[in-house]
C-alpha cells in the first residue's frame, strides 16, 4: 500500500475555495497522475460519498473518499488549502487539509478499508496530525504519509 503515496499527489497550496473546487483539485491531480480517467466520475463519486456523510476529521482535517470503475490504481491524493473551507467536520470548524482516498472499484472491500482506517488512526495522534501541517514540501508531506500508513498496518 505503501506506493499509494506520492510527491507528485499532494497540492499544498491549492486555491479551491468550496468543497466543489476541492473535488475538482483532487480529479485533477488524479487525472494528470494516471490514477482516474475521468475526472468528472471521481468528482461524481467524492460529492455521492460526502453525501451520505460527512469525511470532516477535526482540526482542519477531512477524509474525502470514494471508490469508482473511473479510478484505475488505488492512491491517496492529497490538497491543502489556504483558507478554511466549511465541511460540517465533527469539531464544525472548516476544513484545509484534505487527504482524500481513490479506489478503484474491484478493490473496494480490502484496500478501501485497510486504508481509510489507517488513515483515521494517523489523523487521531496529535504529534502524526502536527507532522503533516508542518510538512513544508510534498516529498516530506509524503513521506510523513506513508510512514504513517505503513507502521499502522504493522501493529
Amino acid at each position: 500500500m505503501n506506493k499509494m503515496i506520492q510527491p507528485e499527489f499532494i497540492q499544498l497550496h491549492a486555491t479551491a475555495s468550496s468543497q466543489e473546487g476541492v473535488f475538482q483539485a483532487i480529479a485533477d491531480i488524479a487525472i494528470e497522475n494516471d490514477i482516474a480517467v475521468s475526472t468528472d466520475e471521481v468528482v461524481k463519486g467524492l460529492q455521492e460519498r460526502e453525501a451520505q456523510s460527512t469525511t470532516g476529521f477535526q482540526d482542519g482535517f477531512a477524509i474525502p473518499h470514494t471508490q469508482s470503475e473511473a479510478i484505475t490504481k488505488p492512491a491517496i491524493v492529497i490538497v491543502r488549502t489556504e483558507t478554511g473551507i466549511e465541511w460540517e467536520s465533527f469539531d464544525d470548524k472548516p476544513a484545509f487539509f484534505f487527504l482524500s482516498l481513490l479506489i478503484p472499484k474491484e478493490e473496494a472491500g480490502t484496500t478501501h478499508l485497510q486504508a481509510l482506517s489507517s488513515l483515521s488512526r494517523a489523523l487521531m495522534d496529535n504529534h502524526a496530525r502536527q507532522e503533516f501541517l508542518e510538512a513544508q514540501t510534498n516529498e516530506e508531506l509524503a513521506g510523513l504519509v506513508e510512514h504513517a500508513i505503513t507502521s499502522r498496518e504493522d501493529n
